[in-house]
């Protein structure tokens, strides 16, 4: 039995925490919110972000950062991207050298452009840190719903001991050194999950969703060869795999967001009816920036980028992007003489 502190209390945490409790561990659960972990230690669930899941009463709870980190053996950053900096900062005097950190949150932050493992790392050095994503929505991993997933990491030794923590009858668990390649793949899923939502929001159907998802993939691997993550990622559990999930189930606040802006509703109108962060909003300058930084064609993650930020009406960004210049698939595959 390990040890764990799980570091933010949103459905992810949640979700998680009972997971990881089923595995046989002792969970310690931390949020900023102290109202959350009252809810939770007197519900024993999370009646706002994840109703149904009903939390084990071996479970702990703390408002006491220190209490959540000291002692454990293994500790999940499952805080929002957009948290994630603010939190690692206070997070690092309490953290041991050679504490095992996995973070399980999905972004890119705006103003740096680094990953959300480079922010931990930065914040907390003393820190070894694994990340972990796939297509798993909280709402399914929380009813033991069978889910796959990647752990990324710089040693082998690493992922294979997270691997080791999460891994069960209901939770297949990947390793990867490709650390890089599955944050990338993580963050901009989101982005192209809200073209996705507008696409249904508008009415459109599966072909326009299909389109989509695999173009969108495109400019994900696109962008992630250029800045050095690796292809059979973009082709695995973090890159298509959490991309078809993201930009199809109704479990998604990504593709849920994009929906109400396809409605008609302004991007802040949708992400007030969502409740929820909507890590895609975030991510798409974050995805803009890097693709002018490596010079990467990204037209889906643009449009979307101008409907968020510039006023863009959904159906002139699809249009646009159908009545772009016409090419190849795949400009490397060649042509009989």
């Amino acid at each position: 039995m390990a040890e764990i502190g799980i570091i933010g209390a949103g459905s992810w945490g949640t979700a998680i925490a009972w997971l990881l409790t089923n595995n046989g561990h002792h969970v310690t659960m931390w949020s900023a919110i102290g109202s959350e972990i009252d809810m939770l230690s007197t519900e024993r669930e999370h009646k706002d972000k994840l109703p149904g899941v009903k939390l084990q009463d071996s479970m702990s709870f703390t408002k006491d950062l220190k209490e959540a980190i000291e002692g454990k053996d293994l500790l999940v950053l499952a805080v929002p991207s957009i948290f994630t900096r603010n939190t690692a900062k206070q997070m690092k005097e309490f953290v041991k050298d050679g504490q095992k950190i996995v973070n399980v949150a999905k972004g890119i932050e705006e103003n740096t452009l680094m990953t959300l493992s480079q922010i931990i790392e930065e914040e907390i050095p003393q820190a070894i840190v694994t990340v972990m994503s796939g297509p798993s929505h909280a709402e399914e991993v929380g009813k033991g719903m069978p889910t796959t997933i990647v752990v990324g990491a710089k040693k082998k030794a690493d992922a294979e001991y997270v691997q080791e923590i999460f891994n069960s009858n209901v939770f297949r668990v990947y390793t990867s050194p490709d650390v890089l390649g599955i944050e990338l793949g993580a963050a901009l899923k989101n982005v192209v999950a809200l073209a996705a939502g507008m696409a249904d929001g508008m009415g459109y159907g599966d072909n326009t969703k299909a389109a989509l998802i695999t173009r969108g993939n495109a400019e994900i691997t696109r962008l992630g060869l250029a800045m050095g993550g690796r292809s059979e990622t973009f082709a695995g559990l973090s890159g298509i795999g959490d991309l078809i999930v993201t930009c199809a189930s109704v479990h998604s606040r990504n593709r849920k967001a994009g929906f109400l802006m396809g409605q008609g509703k302004t991007p802040d109108e949708a992400m007030a009816e969502v409740k929820m962060v909507v890590e895609g909003v975030y991510s798409a300058k974050a995805a803009i920036a890097l693709s002018k930084k490596y010079n990467v064609e990204m037209p889906i993650v643009n449009q979307v980028e101008k409907i968020l930020f510039e006023g863009r009406d959904t159906r002139d960004a699809m249009m646009e992007l159908m009545l772009r210049n016409k090419k190849n698939e795949y400009s490397t595959l060649p042509w009989e003489e």
